[in-house]
């Protein structure tokens, strides 16, 4: 949908990126791997976007670093429509996932929560098709620009692991999350 507005899939993926990490700064190499698109296709998109002055730039250490430009004119308004558009995408994702099995319990995390440091995005209990939800990931990454990490375990495993005091498991439990669904109970 954005790419028909914008004209371009590496300059919607850009505006995701800068526009949804407005104090990060990223260099060039780091931009093109993050959003998985060729480097001369993100530099002729950079200086662009910085020529309009929705980027600034600063070179440091020999790289060229760019940051989202928080006083251009439009940055709130481009800003709400790319997050306005990821909440619809987001919401379509999410029910795509309901449907691939028996779910008990679906968390939303480190991507869903702007936080980079969560080792999963999703943790998924119950049972689903594996192939299918790979499919479906590889969609949102083709959409989103980004790869989601996740977990699926069966019900016994996470009972189990939530007896034992399973780390892993209650880093995800005890972060910020968004619950979708949770049938755990029963």
């Amino acid at each position: 949908m954005l790419e028909k507005i914008f004209g371009s899939r590496t300059r919607v993926k850009l505006f995701r990126l800068f526009l949804t990490n407005e104090d990060k700064e990223f260099f060039v190499r780091e931009i093109s791997r993050t959003i998985d698109e060729q480097i001369n296709s993100v530099r002729r998109e950079l200086t662009s976007l910085e020529k309009v002055g929705i980027l600034k730039s600063q070179q440091r250490d020999k790289k060229k670093y760019y940051k989202a430009n928080k006083n251009f004119e439009l940055f709130q308004e481009l800003r709400s429509l790319i997050l306005k558009a990821r909440v619809t995408q987001e919401r379509g994702f999410i029910q795509s996932i309901k449907k691939l099995g028996n779910i008990r319990y679906l968390a939303l995390t480190g991507y869903f929560m702007n936080n980079t440091e969560q080792e999963v995005d999703l943790l998924i209990v119950g049972d689903i098709s594996r192939d299918k939800l790979n499919k479906l990931l590889a969609k949102f990454k083709e959409s989103f620009g980004t790869h989601l990490r996740f977990t699926v375990m069966p019900h016994e495993e996470y009972v189990y692991r939530k007896d034992v005091t399973d780390k892993f498991l209650y880093s995800i439990i005890n972060s910020d999350k968004i619950v979708v669904v949770d049938n755990l109970k029963g």
